[in-house]
């Protein structure tokens, strides 16, 4: 799988985009944009790893002498690719810059630390710094058959998750419990990594970020559920679904159940062609009709692939059309400020539509207290 994850064909296609892009050559550092153009998930430390991917020339990957076997080891080991490593007293920095020649402009990895951006610029001073992501975001976002099938797979493992989460909601017991819990079961269930683990209750509920606590779970709480992680393939988990314990308030049964016609709304609309601004109006209409409009604090949605927040974001002002391929969130939610609601799915959008790839019930769950 992981030979289809990361073809050999991304280099050159890297490559391509970079000139497309008007940039001499990519310096790819430790990230997902590494990983994406060869496959190596390197450790990020203060010794450069660097792939350097120019428009015109042969790709070369450097790396410090210690962290060669690991380089060797990983899917970019077998790509044919040039492995340069550097002793400890060596100038990994020059050495680029030597091979480089003179590149009017380089695209930088987007999660490039500030003292690598620096070394950088002063090895080579007359390059204009850019973000690799000009050149590698439209690659990124638009997912081939193999990430699909590795987000499905994610998506498949979350949801697993989540039908044991109401096992776990319990009066009396804390958020961070119940967060601690959803943690070990994210790796049981087949992720490498636990993420994240949001477990909101009550009023906390309305803060969308909220980090578990020690807030006690009580009988007639809303419980806001967003959890992920990383699998590993290196593709990402994302789903939010909302608990009650106990019977819910009329007030919030309601409201519900427009945030539910929303986040259904928004995912019908989802297809070739369409703006990803218009998925983002397509799940506030319903809840501005119905008055909650102002408890939407947030965009609809956000990418996600090697990253759990990537391109494309699905937000007003983002006129740009989704393809066949891209992968991102659909999440409208309401926080009237004493509770919030929220419903997250991963979606692909299809040559014909939309493809959720999380199944587990959207329907408001209300566990016994």
């Amino acid at each position: 799988m992981l030979n289809d994850l990361y073809p050999a064909k991304r280099l050159s296609d890297a490559a391509a985009a970079a000139g497309q892009a008007g940039l001499d050559a990519l310096l790819l550092t430790p990230g997902p944009d590494l990983r994406y153009v060869c496959g190596y998930d390197a450790h990020a430390l203060e010794r450069l790893t660097c792939l350097a991917v120019p428009a015109a020339g042969d790709p070369f990957l450097v790396v410090p002498r210690l962290e060669l076997p690991a380089a060797q080891a990983s899917p970019a080991g077998r790509l044919g690719l040039e492995l340069v490593a550097w002793e400890e007293t060596d100038d990994p920095y020059a050495l680029v810059a030597k091979r480089l020649g003179s590149p009017a402009a380089v695209g930088l990895a987007d999660r490039m630390w500030a003292l690598m951006v620096l070394r950088f610029a002063a090895a080579l001073p007359r390059a204009r710094q850019e973000l690799a992501s000009t050149a590698l975001s439209p690659l990124r976002s638009r997912k081939s058959p193999a990430e699909i099938a590795a987000l499905r797979e994610a998506g498949q493992a979350i949801d697993r998750v989540h039908a044991q989460v109401p096992g776990w909601l319990r009066a009396g017991r804390t958020e961070r419990q119940v967060a601690a819990d959803i943690g070990e079961a994210i790796i049981a269930e087949g992720h490498s990594n636990a993420d994240f683990a949001i477990v909101a209750s009550g009023p906390n509920g309305a803060s969308p970020h909220h980090t578990a606590g020690d807030r006690i779970l009580r009988a007639g709480d809303a419980i806001v559920v967003d959890i992920g992680g990383t699998m590993p393939t290196g593709y990402c988990s994302d789903c939010t679904r909302t608990y009650v314990l106990g019977e819910p308030a009329a007030e919030f049964a309601a409201y519900y159940q427009v945030l539910k016609d929303a986040q259904d709304a928004a995912c019908a609309a989802v297809r070739p062609g369409a703006s990803a601004e218009s998925i983002d109006a397509a799940a506030r209409e319903p809840i501005t009709a119905a008055g909650f409009g102002h408890f939407f604090l947030h965009r609809t949605g956000h990418g996600i692939g090697l990253e759990t927040h990537e391109d494309p974001y699905i937000v007003a002002g983002n006129a740009e059309p989704l393809q066949a391929g891209h992968a991102f969130s659909v999440e409208p939610g309401i926080y009237p400020g004493d509770d919030g609601a929220r419903i997250e799915d991963i979606v692909v959008c299809t040559d014909t539509g939309c493809e959720r790839l999380n199944n587990v019930t959207r329907e408001l769950v209300c566990v016994p207290a």
